[in-house]
């Protein structure tokens, strides 16, 4: 519901409530980061969003045309327990003017409802809440086509909030990402592969306001990377997009073939993880990171008993911390399910599981050190040395410039094919013919089209198709991709 006569539209964004229990030091800190980071974030919509901060809340203020986009970024931003969109009103100092104009914005949504009337007050008035509250319900129910009133279950709550003579009518309530904002806990570094662990870890540490950056150990190729790139640049637009992430790539296929050489097949899968976390730990000393992320779940496989861990955890120093420990697998399926990271992890390889045969399953730290010794370490000081630090907004740009793909934006010039990539269930309307193939299934389903058409990929920002064009030349070996950005 929006008010007809104006062109901007105002939510009242409450804080998580671990926040305002804190000591008012910390409170004054974390309710600043959260209001720097919305700032950065809105901006970026449109430079003539207001954002204003007071002791309880953050009023935002934006014009109408930017309201989706709004609306999205603060249900996505971490600190915010609850979004009410509201309709402001001005200079209502009485109980006659306050009712008359509830009654014009809400009366036809209560047409044969039930309903209640929930009003919060502040300032100083001639009434009380509980006052403001019956005679508004009871206006309501004169004066509309409401069934009735219900205090206990009804059909349609009205809630106002009178604020000296500033009435806010809330007209939806929205469930915010909860946690602390970005920028209050610290960094973090998270050993991402792409798949559902790993990505269901990282948001929940980016929820809890830890800047997480990622850090891939390449054992696929390009086309690997490509994918954990992609998903690693999702979570961070969606949910950290307040500060600057890094991603790390390295190069881990001489470190495997180190491996094969010294390492008994049996203790292969935990040396693995070893040389991650050496590798992850030389790499958080450069970052000045104090901790270490991982999506390991007790007992998911032969790695992660919890023997198996102890003896992972005696390669670093760091802190390590492993939010999905206790989870198993249908939760984390679902977590990713409602992030929307499960279509990437569905089409991610996983490299760590294959290299062991008969993996031990409760390693003896005594042979483990044994193994250690055998392994030539200046493969991994080499890895480290050649690993490429690129921030999580280059991405894009990064993969572009290492094999550039061509953009079409006019179709007259060619005989394509535009296949539109977006999740949503819609289809750009082209002069040429197009085809719907969601990005999620556009890597099995590719290669079912004739490969004798040039295809063109397209999506709403142009980000996923550079991606994903660059995954099919480099997976598929499919030269006839390419992106379709409309001028």
């Amino acid at each position: 519901m929006q008010n007809p006569s104006s062109k901007t539209q105002k939510f009242i964004l409450k804080f998580f409530p671990e926040i305002m229990i804190k000591g008012s030091s910390a409170r004054r800190q974390m309710t600043g980061q959260l209001y720097t980071n919305l700032v950065t974030l809105l901006e970026r919509i449109d430079a003539d969003i207001k954002v204003r901060k007071y002791s309880d809340k953050i009023e935002v203020l934006t014009p109408i045309s930017a309201l989706p986009e709004v609306r999205i970024t603060l249900i996505n931003t971490p600190g915010i327990e609850q979004i009410l969109e509201v309709l402001q009103f001005d200079n209502l100092d009485t109980l006659d003017k306050i009712k008359h104009k509830v009654g014009v914005i809400v009366a036809k949504s209560l047409e044969d409802k039930t309903f209640a009337v929930r009003a919060k007050r502040s300032g100083t008035h001639t009434f009380k809440s509980t006052e403001l509250e019956s005679t508004v319900g009871g206006y309501l129910l004169a004066h509309t086509d409401a069934k009735k009133v219900d205090l206990h279950n009804p059909d349609v709550t009205v809630r106002i909030e009178l604020i000296e003579s500033q009435l806010n009518i809330i007209t939806t309530k929205y469930k915010g990402l909860s946690g602390f904002p970005i920028g209050t806990q610290g960094d973090i570094l998270s050993l991402m592969s792409g798949g559902f662990d790993s990505t269901v870890a990282s948001y929940f540490t980016m929820k809890r306001g830890i800047k997480t950056h990622f850090i891939f150990f390449n054992l696929g190729g390009m086309a690997h990377e490509i994918g954990v790139k992609q998903v690693a640049l999702y979570l961070w637009s969606k949910f950290g997009s307040s500060h600057r992430v890094k991603f790390i790539s390295v190069p881990f296929d001489d470190v495997l073939t180190e491996i094969f050489r010294s390492t008994a097949p049996t203790y292969m899968g935990v040396t693995l993880k070893r040389l991650m976390l050496m590798a992850s730990e030389k790499v958080a000393d450069s970052l000045e990171i104090d901790a270490l992320l991982t999506g390991e779940s007790v007992a998911q496989v032969s790695s992660q008993t919890l023997r198996n861990l102890a003896i992972i955890d005696q390669a670093s120093n760091k802190l390590i911390l492993r939010p999905l420990s206790t989870m198993n697998k249908p939760e984390i399926m679902a977590i990713a399910d409602d992030i929307g990271t499960r279509h990437f992890a569905e089409s991610m390889p996983e490299y760590c599981g294959v290299i062991s045969q008969n993996p031990i399953t409760h390693g003896s730290f005594k042979r483990m050190e044994r193994e250690a010794k055998k392994f030539n370490y200046e493969v991994l000081d080499k890895a480290v040395e050649d690993a490429q630090h690129i921030y999580v907004d280059e991405i894009v740009d990064d993969i572009s410039n290492q094999a550039p793909i061509e953009v079409v934006s006019d179709l007259t010039q060619g005989n394509f094919v535009v296949i539109d990539i977006r999740a949503e269930d819609v289809c750009i309307e082209t002069s040429c013919e197009c085809i719907k193939i969601p990005f999620h299934k556009l890597k099995t389903e590719f290669e079912k089209l004739p490969q004798d058409k040039e295809y063109l990929l397209y999506c709403e920002k142009g980000i996923m198709s550079q991606l994903h064009a660059q995954y099919l030349r480099d997976a598929k070996k499919s030269e006839n991709v390419r992106v379709y950005r409309p001028l």
